[in-house]
């Protein structure tokens, strides 16, 4: 008889329509790929050669602000931008090309340069809170941007260019793949149903308690059903709202307080600063009424069996469609165990 806490089957993704294979029989499998090497995290709270400490040169030659709260510029090397003349590319209906422009931003988190999300208070996570919402509002108003996109990439391991810890905004003049398959997605459930699809999963997921975990007033994250990374989680809004700019003030701090709690469990995960892409999807803009919409944050980690074993997404994966082993009710059930207490400071 089959089950699913044994056996391989396919989960689908209601947020795209994307398939993933679950081998759950998999993990009794022994180590035998790459094991990486350890990042070191001994930084001091300001660096000299950091081209994002406070005071600080950039790259470019420009200088920071002596800044003590969250801060934010259009980066120096934007992959996105606003003055990219408009035009087309076709040949004979086989190469077909299309201009797009934006904006990019750096957002620091703050001005030292040691302390990551876990490690910051919440009344300084809202600070961070409060920029996002300034940022996307203010990027908003220029009539060719139709979607933003507020992201984290931490550790080498995820490509990052710089340790001081900071995120990014790109903004763009078109609707980017993963969003364009969310808001289909999410359209047509709610033209089905006159619900929003997320309210409906998270009122499923609450009631079964398999892969929450965590929960407050107005935040949950979860493992989704769905999950394709080893560790991936989801904060969802409880309330349907389209963007971060429709926060108020109680939830401002719901959000910092669950953002401090996940990240200081994905440390505690293996005792070491987690490594993770995280981003925000929410609404379209300047693109008319998307009452189909509710905001959620997607939190994409690498790290397979340890601190040095990292999932590559490889052969099948990059062929046919994407594997995992630990299945999200055994990963939820992991993180949900772990203290909220920060391991380096368990012991003080």
């Amino acid at each position: 008889m089959f089950d699913i806490k044994e056996h391989s089957h396919t989960r689908v993704n209601i947020l795209t329509g994307d398939r993933i294979l679950v081998s759950p029989h998999r993990m009794k499998r022994p180590w035998q790929g790459k094991v990486e090497d350890l990042p070191k995290d001994d930084r001091p709270a300001y660096d000299s050669n950091c081209y994002l400490c406070p005071g600080n040169q950039r790259a470019d030659g420009s200088r920071n602000p002596a800044y003590t709260e969250p801060f934010s510029f259009v980066n120096d090397f934007s992959s996105l931008l606003f003055d990219t003349p408009d035009g087309t590319y076709n040949e004979k209906d086989l190469l077909s090309a299309k201009s797009e422009s934006g904006i990019c931003k750096v957002i620091c988190f703050s001005p030292r340069h040691d302390l990551t999300l876990p490690q910051m208070t919440t009344d300084a996570i809202e600070k961070i809170i409060d920029l996002w919402q300034k940022e996307v509002y203010e990027i908003a108003l220029a009539p060719k941007i139709k979607y933003i996109q507020v992201f984290e990439n931490k550790g080498e391991i995820m490509g990052c260019s710089n340790p001081h810890p900071h995120g990014q905004i790109w903004a763009s003049s078109s609707l980017p793949l993963e969003l364009s398959k969310e808001t289909v997605q999410q359209e047509n459930y709610f033209n089905r149903h006159q619900r929003s699809l997320l309210s409906d999963y998270l009122e499923l997921e609450l009631h079964k308690q398999e892969r929450i975990v965590l929960e407050n007033n107005d935040f949950v994250a979860l493992v989704p059903f769905w999950a394709v990374w080893p560790y991936e989680t989801m904060v969802i809004s409880k309330r349907q709202v389209q963007s971060v700019t429709d926060f108020n003030q109680d939830e401002k701090r719901s959000f910092a307080v669950i953002l401090k709690q996940l990240t200081t469990k994905y440390d505690n995960l293996f005792r070491v600063s987690f490594p993770y892409s995280v981003g925000m999807h929410q609404a379209p803009v300047n693109d008319g009424e998307h009452p189909e919409w509710h905001w959620h944050m997607h939190f994409y980690p690498p790290l397979l069996r340890s601190a040095t074993v990292k999932k590559f997404m490889v052969g099948y994966e990059m062929l046919a469609n994407p594997q995992r082993d630990i299945t999200a009710e055994m990963a939820a059930e992991q993180l949900r165990s772990l203290p909220l207490i920060h391991y380096t400071e368990q012991n003080l």
